[in-house]
Order: structure tokens, then sequence, then C-alpha cells
């Protein structure tokens, strides 16, 4: 396993699925796969046949966060702990600013910084049996990093309880917490994730890209500062080819044929 690639790329259809390939680490974000993961989303980032990204854990789990015996291993030196930190962070704002749709397809655990890779994904579908926790509390290093994409996702008392319980919470309480959108059986986990990446594909790419820019834009700025700024981005959008080639499928009764322009 020491010679394998950290990360697995399979493209079908216009959507790309990243497999974090740590199985016996259960994928966890060493500095290593984290530096993976960067190269990985600038890639797709300039990649126009990819419309849709899943992201996916292989073995066992989805995620368990940040590889603990690379910690100790290193010392717990500052330079380390700062460059390993800012990285993640990087990481999940390239999930956030990537112009294409991000699934979460999770299943076993999903834990602290795999807890943050869920809530930074667009969309995450769930098994039905995996478990969800920021544990970090219970070691003495909370889960500050992963508060961040929690506290953007969840309200502030089921974030709170995450954060400071740190004990797991199964998927049917993730769900109802807003962690996932959708849970399935383990054995259609797979299908059905590509399933709702195929519908998104199959839409205008250039206006997925306008729309998941200005949700999360618009969710930092104040009501009205909010509302001006999506009447300009539906303004611009109304001037995209694809607006005016929906429109008029929509009025002729007909599918629209995307240009992505």
């Amino acid at each position: 396993m020491t010679d394998a690639p950290l990360l697995l790329r399979n493209d079908d259809q216009g959507v790309a699925t990243i497999t974090l390939n740590r199985p016996q680490a259960r994928n966890s974000l060493g500095q290593p796969m984290l530096a993976a993961l960067l190269a990985a989303f600038a890639a797709l980032a300039a990649d126009d046949s990819v419309r849709v990204v899943i992201l996916a854990g292989a073995g066992p789990a989805f995620c368990a966060g940040h590889d603990l015996k690379e910690m100790r291993a290193a010392n717990y030196t500052r330079d380390y702990s700062e460059k390993l930190f800012a990285d993640c962070s990087a990481l999940m704002q390239a999930i956030v600013r990537l112009p294409k749709p991000v699934i979460a397809r999770v299943h076993g655990i999903a834990t602290a910084a795999g807890a943050q890779l869920v809530a930074s994904c667009d969309l995450a579908i769930a098994a039905d049996d995996s478990r969800f926790a920021t544990p970090g509390v219970n070691i003495g290093l909370f889960c500050s990093t992963p508060m961040v994409a929690l506290s953007r996702n969840l309200s502030p008392k089921h974030a709170l309880q995450m954060l400071l319980v740190g004990e797991l919470i199964d998927a049917q309480t993730a769900l109802r917490f807003g962690l996932v959108n959708e849970l399935v059986p383990a054995a259609e986990l797979e299908e059905k994730t590509f399933e709702l990446a195929r519908k998104l594909a199959a839409k205008s790419a250039r206006t997925l890209a306008i729309g998941k820019e200005a949700f999360y834009r618009q969710a930092e700025m104040p009501l009205g500062a909010a509302y001006d700024y999506c009447a300009e981005v539906m303004a611009t959008n109304l001037e995209a080819l694809d607006a005016q080639e929906g429109i008029g499928a929509f009025i002729d009764k007909r599918h629209p044929v995307w240009c992505d322009r």
C-alpha cells in the first residue's frame, strides 16, 4: 500500500470521482494527502470536460480527519502545524470555490477534518450506517477549523453539540442536523451518488458555476447587500447564451441544448 497513489480518479460522463486512497489510515489528511487534494482540485478547476465532482474514500471509512501519528512524529512543531492547518483550510476553500458542484459520497466514518470535508462539499449523500463526529475536544485539540464549515451548514446548537460533546452521531442524526442531504443503503451508495451527479452534469455548466459562486458570496452579506448582489448576478446571467437558450426551450416546449456560455 505504500506505493499506492494517494488519490484515485475516475472520469465518466462528465463526472470526476476523486477517491482518497489511504484505507489503512482511514484516509486521514496528512500533509501529502492535503497536497495531493489541492493539486487535484486545481486540475479539476481547469478541466472543462469535468462538470461535477464526487469525493469519496477507499476502504472502510470516508475520512478520519487529520493524521494524529504524523502530528506526533512532527513533534507538534509550530512550523508543521501552521502549514498543516493552512493547507487544510485552503483545501476546504478550493472545494467551495470550484466552479462545479462537489458531492461527498460518505460511508463508514467522517470525523474531525473528515466531517469538515463533508460540510465543505456542496452536497452529501451518505450510507445509512455511516457516522460522523468532531471529537477533538476529547483529545484536547478542539476542532476549530472544522467548526468553520460546520457552523455554516448546521444550526448553531447542532454545530456546538457536535463540537462540545465530541461523540459520534449516526447517519439519521446527521441528516436531521443538515450535514448530509440524503441517506441510502450502503449497497446503493455509489449508484445513487452517481445518479445525482449525472442530473447535475446534464445542466448548463455556466449556470451552475454562476449559481454556486453567488450562493456562497451572498451568504456572507447583509440582507440588502445580498439582494443587490444577486440582482446584478441575475441580470448578468440573463445575458448568457445558455439562459436565453433555456428560456427559449421552455417556451418552445423542447429540450435545451447547452453551450456552456
